[in-house]
C-alpha cells in the first residue's frame, strides 16, 4: 500500500511539476521576445488589411520600422 501510494504521488510531482521558464532567457527577456514577435505579426497583419483595401500603394516593404 505504501508503494502505491509512494507510486501517486510521484506521479503527481511528476505531472504538476513541468516548467515553462527558459534556461537560456530570464522572464523580462522572454517577455521582451513574445510582445516583440506579437508586435511584429500586428503590425504585418495592419500591412495586409492596407494592401487589400489598397490604402497604400503595392510595395513589398513595410512603413514598420524592423529590426
Amino acid at each position: 500500500m505504501r508503494i502505491l501510494v509512494l507510486i501517486g504521488l510521484l506521479a503527481g510531482a511528476a505531472t504538476f511539476n513541468v516548467g515553462c521558464a527558459t534556461p537560456a532567457y530570464s522572464p523580462t527577456e522572454r517577455s521582451a521576445l513574445i510582445n516583440r514577435t506579437w508586435s511584429l505579426g500586428f503590425k504585418q497583419a495592419v500591412d495586409d488589411f492596407d494592401s487589400v483595401l489598397l490604402l497604400r500603394p503595392p510595395s513589398r516593404l513595410t512603413i514598420w520600422h524592423v529590426r
